[in-house]
């Protein structure tokens, strides 16, 4: 027994030193050591990102972690419960924000307006405003674009209370902060800023959103709102207000009018405009589908696809600052109409109509310039 267990040992001790051609007298060399170590240590360790790789991560132009983590985080609310919470929020917002605004003025907005007074008012109301959130909702638009689109909806009833029925200055701030507040502050806490509002994400044509090219734009949109609002401050205003606006206070603004009067408040107005239509308009790409409109032949198509071709024969580009300006007109007509019709005493429906047609009109005005200046 005791001569094989010798005879064993010394087999394995010849089959060590043949398998360690890196061992010199039976000591291992320190090459053989750290990869013997190495190897022990692949085998024992899980594989994970290097320190390199997850600095890379962080660090990269798209956003890294922290877009990961507000979706992560948007994600774990259920899909069903996002709208309905975006609603309740704003409407909270709105009536905390209208409270503190009473406090502070000592209620100068309740003089010149009034509250809706019948349940069919208060449902149109309310019904409307559930509408342009959920537009912006399901229509993808994030925190800065509902506060551009909020802005744009409820300034000119803000500006026709200032100018005319002698709002201060403060107040009128104050309240159309709340209803841009309101309206945004859901959005920016459960959807992120899209990829046209982030200066590190790769878009096409990035450049045409640089800030040479947006004060262009907001340029161009405050010159068409001073034209026509002058105008028709001028020509055409001041004849409704004295049939439709009973007890309107100061007319003196609307004869008076001046570009420099006005500035002000129009450049509030293109940047606000300038910034909701031309920067997804500009940056949209081409798609398979611009082919399909490129290449129509009239001769071979049929009478559905002629139709068609007439009526939505446009490229994705066009289609994008044709739905932006359609937005625009949408909620500043509508809102504009209700605002003056239900929340200002005195104001029939065809002035508020009329009124409303104006600041529609230079809506209308400014996404056609826009879209001139960003075409292909």
């Amino acid at each position: 027994m005791p001569t094989l267990r010798r005879a064993t040992r010394a087999g394995s001790a010849r089959a060590h030193v043949d398998a360690g051609a890196d061992e010199v007298n039976g000591v291992a060399t320190p090459e053989k050591l750290r990869d013997n170590v190495n190897k022990a240590v692949e085998k024992v360790t899980p594989k994970r990102r290097s320190g390199d790789d997850a600095a890379l991560v962080a660090s990269s132009p798209s956003g890294g972690a922290r877009p990961d983590r507000e979706a992560a985080s948007t994600a774990r609310i259920p899909t069903l419960v996002q709208f309905p919470l975006v609603a309740a929020i704003s409407f909270a917002t709105a009536s905390l924000g209208y409270s503190v605004v009473a406090e502070l003025t000592q209620g100068e907005l309740a003089g010149v307006s009034r509250s809706p007074g019948t349940r069919e008012e208060i449902a149109i109301l309310a019904g409307w405003r559930i509408f342009e959130l959920a537009l912006s909702w399901f229509g993808g638009l994030d925190g800065l674009d509902v506060a551009m689109m909020d802005f744009l909806s409820h300034g000119p009833a803000m500006y026709l209370l200032f100018a005319f029925y002698n709002l201060s200055a403060k107040t009128t701030i104050a309240a159309l902060a709340v209803d841009v507040v309101s309206a945004s502050v859901p959005f920016s806490l459960l959807r992120p800023l899209s990829a046209v509002h982030k200066p590190s994400s790769a878009l096409p044509n990035r450049e045409l959103i640089g800030w040479p090219l947006q004060l262009l734009t907001a340029g161009l949109s405050t010159s068409i709102y001073s034209v026509v609002l002058v105008s028709s401050l001028r020509f055409l205003l001041p004849s409704i207000f004295v049939v439709h606006f009973e007890g309107l206070r100061n007319l003196e603004p609307a004869y008076s009018a001046s570009y420099l009067a006005v500035l002000p408040v129009t450049l509030l107005f293109g940047i606000a405009a300038s910034t909701f239509i031309f920067p997804p308009f500009a940056t949209t790409g081409k798609t398979k589908e611009d082919e399909r409109v490129t290449n129509f032949d009239p001769a071979e198509a049929s009478l559905g696809e002629t139709v068609w071709w007439n009526f939505w024969g446009y490229t994705t580009k066009a289609k994008v600052a044709i739905g932006r300006t359609a937005v625009t007109l949408l909620v500043t007509g509508v809102n504009t109409y209700l605002a003056c019709a239900m929340t200002i005493p005195g104001v029939e429906p065809e002035g508020a109509a009329a009124y409303a047609g104006v600041w529609v009109f230079a809506a209308l005005c400014t996404g056609l310039g826009l879209g001139l200046v960003g075409r292909d």
